[in-house]
């Protein structure tokens, strides 16, 4: 499978980004995610470079939730993945880059979430199929968009999932087990964005 460039990527968030304000929001983090995806590598039997691009590319969705004049309706961020994957699927890239997008958001939406809840996404599974996917979503757990952006720690996250039920705080849990949280110091110093 070919993979998209950095640069093709950039490019394709500038391109994607209706405001400059947008782009500034988005691009960034998911380069961080990208960053904290990295320190798993050496431990982990994955593809480093579809982990690479999909980081990059997770929340392109989120885009196409803001208003031309810059307002991102906060109400259907959970489209966000979903739309994500509609877009790049659009552009022409395989599955296995679009599911980046629309199985990451959480840790993970079940069908039965979706219609227990009425989520409006279409009825399916969003949860990681692979090693590579898992990585992406855990990864992204520790950093948020908010104003100012933010790396959230693992505790932090733990106690913050816990609000979606006890089988989310469980799943992240499990993933924390397995992965252990990232080191996010050095990353707030060279951002400086604080860690919470």
């Amino acid at each position: 499978m070919d993979l998209p460039t950095d640069d093709e990527i950039l490019a394709l968030h500038r391109d994607a980004a209706p405001t400059r304000d947008a782009f500034e929001s988005v691009y960034p983090h998911c380069v961080l995610v990208c960053r904290i995806a990295e320190q798993y590598f050496a431990g982990l039997d994955v593809d480093t470079d579809l982990v690479r691009a999909g980081a990059l590319l997770h929340d392109v969705g989120v885009y196409r939730l803001y208003s031309p004049t810059g307002e991102l309706n906060t109400i259907e961020y959970v489209r966000h993945g979903v739309l994500g994957h509609e877009l790049l699927k659009d552009l022409g890239f395989p599955e296995e880059i679009c599911r980046f997008a629309s199985r990451h958001t959480g840790v993970g939406i079940t069908r039965d979430e979706v219609l227990r809840g009425a989520l409006p996404i279409p009825v399916d599974d969003y949860v990681p199929g692979s090693g590579e996917e898992e990585l992406v979503m855990y990864a992204d757990k520790f950093h948020s968009k908010r104003t100012p952006p933010v790396f959230v720690s693992g505790a932090s996250y733990q106690v913050a999932v816990g609000r979606w039920g006890e089988e989310k705080a469980a799943t992240f849990a499990a993933l924390r087990a397995r992965y252990g949280d990232p080191e996010l110091a050095a990353l707030g110093e060279s951002t400086g964005y604080a860690v919470i």
